[in-house]
């Protein structure tokens, strides 16, 4: 059998399809029975509406309650389509980070691999970051998007990518036991290990977590290195509040350029910041279609607030291997509009909330 959509389902971040329709290629996709994951096909029969008829735009995908935390338990087999037969390339399983309980799991296909890589690639082009460049990341690996992610845009630009791993989920549990000198200790442990990378290593590009980055600062020989030799670093992670951004742009790194990343496991792919913007201007993502929606909503009416008012991250992922909508995020943000051609709302100056049903967010080292 054919599908007459499947080109549509098929493009490319470059390729322009208009966001609605892909919306609706990907939801007869996913919910069709010859092609859809058993986990949609199953859930589907307890939705209070069809998909295939009252999914016709990106908008319409507030229709869907939140069932990531569904995904803490769902067998990871029944998360992949069908439709796929014997051609799905599974590179990955990821969890979440565990902030909030138990990780929801997600998975990774070639396919989606190759457009999330493009359109990061694109967006540290659109910064002018260097080809052939050494890096340094120093972020979760294993079960975690974020070094995957960084370690393929390092590979997009040509360049070795060297890694230092660390651990988010044990810090976290130390800094809920109060057990605040081993965080520290910890924290020493990977400073000195990025010492070892920065010191012997023409390091051009670094990924690192904001406290890192201000953990950094107080080291002399790793300051006057990463100013003398580091021509960008991304940061990501843990939240960069307005002051700190200007404070490490302007004083601690006057000559490294700052680019901002926000992704997470249910994103399945990374936000970079808006392109051409100074440091006392706020930091702003701007989704990326026709896979990644966001909305900024009043979180006890969920309806979207005003441009800029603050209010809380919804995050819809959509493509031929996950279809993941309307995923309330720990994160609050104000409203922006997005650069042209994207759909959804952009989003600036992110940061936590505090607790999340009940649990206390926790950020730690990442």
């Amino acid at each position: 059998m054919t599908y007459d959509y499947l080109s549509v389902l098929d493009a490319g971040p470059s390729d322009g399809v208009d966001p609605d329709q892909f919306v609706r290629a990907a939801v007869r996709w996913h919910f069709d029975p010859a092609t859809g994951s058993r986990y949609w096909l199953d859930r589907a029969e307890r939705l209070d509406f069809d998909p295939r008829r009252d999914i016709r735009g990106v908008d319409d995908l507030s229709l869907f309650p939140d069932l990531t935390g569904e995904l803490r338990h769902v067998p990871v087999a029944d998360l992949i389509p069908r439709g796929y037969g014997g051609d799905a390339r599974l590179l990955n399983v990821f969890d979440s980070g565990g902030t909030t309980g138990a990780p929801k799991r997600v998975v990774q296909l070639d396919d989606w691999t190759r457009h999330s890589t493009a359109q990061v690639d694109t967006r540290l082009r659109e910064h002018g970051l260097p080809t052939g460049a050494q890096w340094l990341t120093v972020a979760p690996t294993g079960p975690h998007l974020v070094g995957d992610v960084l370690q393929r845009a390092a590979a997009s630009l040509g360049g070795p990518g060297l890694s230092i791993d660390m651990d988010p989920r044990w810090v976290r549990k130390l800094i809920a036991a109060g057990r605040s000198e081993e965080v520290e200790s910890y924290t020493d442990h990977l400073v000195e290990q990025c010492r070892r990378v920065l010191l012997t290593q023409d390091i051009g590009v670094l990924a690192a977590t904001t406290p890192l980055l201000e953990r950094f600062a107080r080291e002399d020989d790793l300051l006057e290195r990463i100013n003398a030799s580091v021509r960008a670093i991304v940061w990501g992670g843990t939240h960069m509040d307005p002051d700190t951004r200007h404070l490490l742009a302007t004083e601690v790194f006057p000559d490294v350029p700052l680019i901002g990343m926000y992704g997470n496991t249910m994103m399945l792919t990374a936000l970079l910041e808006r392109a051409g913007l100074g440091s006392s201007q706020p930091c702003v993502f701007d989704p990326v279609s026709p896979y990644v929606f966001l909305s900024v909503v009043d979180p006890a009416t969920k309806e979207r607030v005003e441009v800029g008012r603050r209010g809380q991250v919804v995050v819809s992922h959509v493509s031929k291997s996950m279809l993941i909508p309307n995923n309330a995020e720990r994160d609050t943000a104000v409203r922006a509009l997005p650069v042209s051609g994207h759909a959804g709302d952009a989003v600036a100056d992110v940061a936590p909330v505090t607790t999340v049903k009940g649990e206390t967010v926790i950020e730690g080292v990442y």
